[in-house]
């Protein structure tokens, strides 16, 4: 008879303006249906990111209970700990965004998702190595220039990140060179090596389609097909604005550059860059690598990515 798996579920308090924190509905729930240990951040991204490589040594399913950005800190403690392909990721959608659950069609209702990781159905999925860190999405350019400023806004959450967002007006494109490796054109043409010089305004990384608050930003990126998805914003601040709902929506990215690839290097001066919601800083050169079916997920069975 095979025993049952052994679970921890690490909960973020301050996600979504301190939901656990606030909602004792929640908590008492969570308690009451989800058998194994909780273990509450309270500190800082390193230490989630260290406690879950700990944590992986004996438990089976790491169920992490937050937003997109204690996403990417518990799976950056999986692969740390070198055991993502034994230990499976489980999501509790307690975030402002949370907007990977979207692309593995997660649903935001609590009791649902928790039943989703009862049943234990897992995929493999590739994630994205953005120079030692790894997340299913990312930007470099505008969207994360927003980014910084949100988490510095006084209003947090959805308004606060609409608030921010009047900066794009302001912000122009920089000239980048951008190289790509091992990829896939519009066309369908393989190449070994490309080179691009653009002037870009916005650069959406994505595994997963979605960024916080359901946009669409990466509607061709696929979750486990091996290959990076690269879209270039050749345009202004202003005609961003312009195109938003068309670009909330996934339209406007197919009119946009675009390609796929296992590595990119992007080059430029002082770029803003954010993965999963989270800022990686500001860098003048970024890599990106892929880790194909680096890791394992529980999913809803008959949901296709």
């Amino acid at each position: 008879m095979n025993s049952p798996p052994r679970v921890v579920c690490i909960i973020n308090p301050k996600a979504a303006n301190r939901k656990w924190e606030r909602n004792i509905l929640i908590r008492n729930y969570l308690h009451k249906h989800l058998r194994g240990e909780f273990i509450d951040t309270h500190r800082d991204k390193e230490f989630t990111v260290q406690k879950t490589a700990e944590l992986c040594a004996d438990h089976d399913i790491i169920v992490a209970a937050g937003g997109d950005g204690t996403i990417a800190d518990v799976l950056q403690g999986i692969v740390r700990s070198e055991r993502a392909r034994e230990v499976a990721l489980g999501i509790l959608p307690l975030g402002s965004g949370n907007a990977f659950r979207i692309s593995l069609g997660i649903p935001l209702h609590l009791p649902r998702a928790l039943k989703i990781i009862q049943e234990g159905f897992t995929r493999e999925i590739d994630l994205i190595d953005f120079g030692g860190r790894v997340g299913t999405f990312g930007s470099l350019g505008a969207t994360a220039q927003v980014t910084w400023k949100a988490e510095h806004h006084w209003m947090p959450g959805f308004f606060g990140h609409l608030l921010a967002g009047r900066i794009m007006s302001r912000l122009s494109r920089r000239e980048q060179e951008i190289e790509l490796f091992d990829g896939i054109d519009d066309d369908g043409n393989h190449f070994e090596h490309k080179v691009l010089n653009l002037k870009v305004f916005d650069i959406i990384i994505g595994k997963s389609s979605h960024f916080g608050y359901g946009w669409k930003m990466a509607p061709r990126a696929k979750i486990d097909d091996g290959y990076i998805d690269l879209t270039f914003f050749e345009i202004s601040g202003s005609r961003f604005l312009l195109y938003l709902p068309s670009i909330y929506f996934g339209k406007f990215q197919k009119t946009q550059k675009h390609f796929k690839a296992k590595r990119a290097i992007i080059r430029g001066k002082n770029l803003p860059v954010q993965y999963n919601g989270e800022l990686l800083g500001k860098r003048d050169v970024v890599e990106l690598k892929i880790l194909p079916r680096a890791t394992r997920i529980i999913s809803p069975r008959n949901f296709t990515p």
